[in-house]
């Protein structure tokens, strides 16, 4: 993170991203126009059919894969996808843009399942090399040090800290803490625990029974991208040669920072990352060839 492609960081460059410094004139100059990432959001909403994905769910968990779900392949999915297309792994600071070479997950949950029950986050960074597997093992034993030890996160201890001091204080603080992030010396220890700097928040609503919804991306932080799936739904489509069929979608929508890259690389990517949803299986192998970004 932060680093040239032969391991070395420049100046310019960040400890979570790398500065691109050959992006064209008027790409580079849009954060200096749009300055916020909460009005600078474009909202996607799309479907995937799921019979096919199903199927797969029912042969991992056959094969010591119990919990393996959506959330799972959304994230393996957008893994995939940024090998390929890195330009939705960047990210908006300081009014310049970075890349990023892993990619953070950022996730929100309940550490008891009861209205009343505190929540957390938890991060999990991944490889663009990494499977469906490597998600579903790297993940799940990030959630379970919160779920299943019952120990504060990080980002629980952070939060502690800071609601200590006096309001006036923490305001000032939050202030200092925007100035240092803007010109990328936050320390990573913050970095590693802060729920607003990252690649993605992708949240499951389907498995509490609610609809995607489009969520905000925040100011504060860097996450330039948060995506909502919905439930499991039915719909009749008729065939072509008359038949009537039952099929099974998951709605998804997504706000993304728009900064970060053209409408036209957004829909390719987006085209790609429809494609793996329909081939689950092609999560199950690493990718070969990793696209770096530009310098």
């Amino acid at each position: 993170m932060g680093m040239k492609r032969d391991g070395k960081r420049r100046f310019g460059d960040r400890r979570d991203g790398r500065r691109l410094r050959t992006l064209d004139p008027y790409n580079a100059m849009i954060p200096f126009i749009m300055k916020k990432r909460s009005g600078s959001s474009n909202h996607f909403e799309d479907s995937v059919e799921i019979t096919e994905v199903e199927r797969f769910f029912r042969g991992k968990r056959l094969n010591g894969y119990p919990g393996m779900g959506f959330l799972h392949l959304f994230i393996a999915t957008y893994i995939k996808t940024t090998a390929q297309y890195p330009g939705i792994n960047r990210f908006v600071s300081g009014q310049r843009i970075y890349t990023r070479d892993s990619v953070d997950f950022v996730m929100t949950i309940k550490k008891e399942m009861r209205a009343d029950a505190p929540e957390t986050s938890v991060k999990a960074s991944f490889n663009k090399r990494d499977t469906i597997d490597d998600v579903y093992d790297k993940l799940n034993a990030e959630i379970s040090k919160v779920k299943c030890e019952g120990e504060d996160t990080g980002t629980d201890n952070l939060a502690k800290f800071f609601m200590k001091l006096p309001r006036l204080i923490l305001k000032f603080t939050v202030s200092i803490l925007e100035l240092l992030d803007y010109f990328g010396l936050l320390p990573q220890a913050i970095l590693n625990f802060s729920p607003f700097h990252g690649s993605v928040v992708i949240t499951d609503l389907g498995s509490i029974g609610l609809p995607a919804v489009y969520h905000h991306l925040y100011d504060f932080g860097n996450l330039p991208l948060f995506f909502a799936i919905g439930p499991k739904r039915k719909a009749r489509e008729l065939r072509i040669d008359g038949s009537v069929v039952e099929c099974k979608y998951v709605d998804y929508r997504i706000v993304m920072d728009e900064r970060v890259c053209d409408g036209f690389y957004l829909s390719q990517a987006f085209k790609q990352f429809n494609s793996l949803l329909r081939d689950p299986q092609s999560l199950d192998k690493p990718t070969e060839t990793i696209v770096e970004d530009v310098d």
